[in-house]
């Protein structure tokens, strides 16, 4: 089956990619991330996609723009759920794109991390394939977040200390704002 998958940086990309890979998908990455900031860090995340591309020879189609102002249009007043106005804001873009391209899949490493709401992300991806038309790959990637994290390590691929927002980024060094990490989900959704 040929699947978009959305991709939110390289070193989630790994385990996910390699999986579908072996499931025999025929699978093209889609970094679209309008919510990164700074636009140093939006940049050292693209070479990361690319020098894993180039690594690997996985395909990626990069947004190069950077999507801040929009980000921000979307999130500014709305903080408590900004998590899942940015995950709507970069799934509906890829599942957009799937149905323009008409490719059978879409899904999203989002599915890879132990700290986004994965419930969330399964619900919002539901709907949009409901809406488009374009079938939502579901699989639960965090079963490999280890795995993923030691082939990124090895790799040499740039982590990233953070999620990628201006909030996040705050969150992470700015202890007066940190908030509580999630613990990891473990559901049986399929």
């Amino acid at each position: 089956m040929q699947i978009l998958l959305h991709v939110c940086c390289a070193p989630c990309a790994v385990y996910p990619l390699e999986q579908l890979g072996l499931q025999g998908h025929e699978v093209t990455g889609f970094f679209y991330n309008p919510n990164i900031h700074p636009y140093q860090e939006f940049r050292r995340r693209i070479e990361a996609v690319k020098q894993f591309g180039e690594a690997t020879g996985h395909l990626f189609e990069i947004e190069e723009r950077y999507g801040l102002t929009e980000f921000l249009q979307r999130v500014v007043f709305h903080e408590q759920e900004r998590c899942h106005r940015c995950y709507d804001m970069r799934l509906q873009k890829t599942v957009q794109t799937a149905a323009a391209r008409k490719i059978e899949a879409f899904s999203t490493t989002l599915l890879y991390s132990k700290y986004q709401n994965h419930q969330q992300i399964i619900a919002r991806c539901r709907q949009l394939a409901e809406e488009y038309g374009v079938r939502f790959h579901y699989e639960d990637f965090r079963m490999g977040w280890q795995q993923g994290i030691d082939a990124s390590l090895s790799m040499g691929l740039y982590r990233q200390p953070y999620c990628g927002c201006i909030y996040s980024e705050q969150e992470r060094y700015d202890k007066q704002f940190r908030r509580p990490r999630k613990q990891p989900e473990h559901t049986g959704v399929t």
